[in-house]
């Protein structure tokens, strides 16, 4: 078989999701031959789904923030991909597995911008360009991947594997809470399930958004007025099941709810 281009292997790994097809690997001729073909697989994807599936891009997700999923991944930094509006959802969802191959969720806190955020920007610049924060809930959608076999590229390729969010209503007073400090936990079914802080997401969900504006700016597809910003999982992806409740709260920032029949 000849070599895919970008193109086709961008409209490839689409229909994999769309078919809700089970990949324990992405196969051999899918696969990106670095991270930067990874990051341009990955704009096509958002270009395909745009213009012919899921439609306009509502913010990004922050992944892989964490050393220990860094090191597993052979990546010394995080990675990014996109959100798209028609699987926003705010407040409490209610959401059939059969929609997924393998739905999973995890803990966030989500930052909504209300000016365009500065590129090199201090914490300052870049807290002021954040007009509301609130306690999220990131649906994944990983396809059933196989995690003793994953590698950055292949998640990236597949936009960071997002499937929507679930936003609690936002907090406009965010700027009276710490953060770094703010506590988050996440349950099913009542019962808690894990628990962390802000300050495990690069330190504070304020250095992952700065990270993150550099580096979309960087790529010429900028953060903009009005998006809303995943700033990446403070409790390890969890895998709810048919008849479980999900339910995320952050000290401060309110609590999203996820049903899934």
């Amino acid at each position: 078989m000849p070599d895919l281009d970008l193109q086709e292997k961008a409209r490839r790994i689409v229909a994999l999701f769309r078919d809700r097809t089970p990949t324990p690997v992405l196969p051999e001729a899918l696969r990106p031959t670095s991270l930067a073909e990874a990051y341009e697989i990955r704009a096509a994807f958002q270009e395909i789904e745009e213009k012919e599936g899921r439609g306009p891009v509502a913010g990004y997700k922050i992944g892989l923030t964490t050393p220990v999923m860094q090191r597993l991944c052979g990546i010394d930094e995080p990675c990014w991909g996109a959100i798209f509006a028609s699987e926003v959802h705010h407040g409490r969802a209610e959401l059939a597995a059969a929609q997924y191959c393998r739905l999973g969720v995890e803990t966030e806190i989500a930052l909504r911008l209300g000016a365009d955020p500065p590129r090199g920007g201090d914490r300052a610049a870049i807290a002021a360009a954040v007009d509301a924060a609130m306690a999220a809930i990131e649906l994944i959608e990983d396809l059933g991947y196989d995690y003793k076999r994953l590698d950055a590229a292949a998640m990236i390729a597949g936009n960071a594997w997002n499937a929507g969010i679930v936003l609690a209503p936002p907090v406009a007073d965010w700027h009276k809470i710490d953060l770094a400090r703010a506590s988050a936990r996440l349950s099913i079914n009542g019962r808690e399930i894990g628990a962390g802080s802000g300050s495990d997401v690069m330190g504070s969900p304020l250095h992952a958004l700065a990270w993150l504006a550099d580096r979309l700016a960087a790529a010429g597809t900028p953060l903009r007025r009005g998006m809303v910003v995943m700033t990446g999982s403070m409790v390890p992806i969890q895998y709810p099941r048919p008849g479980d409740r999900v339910r995320i709260e952050v000290s401060g920032l309110g609590a999203a709810e996820l049903v899934v029949a």
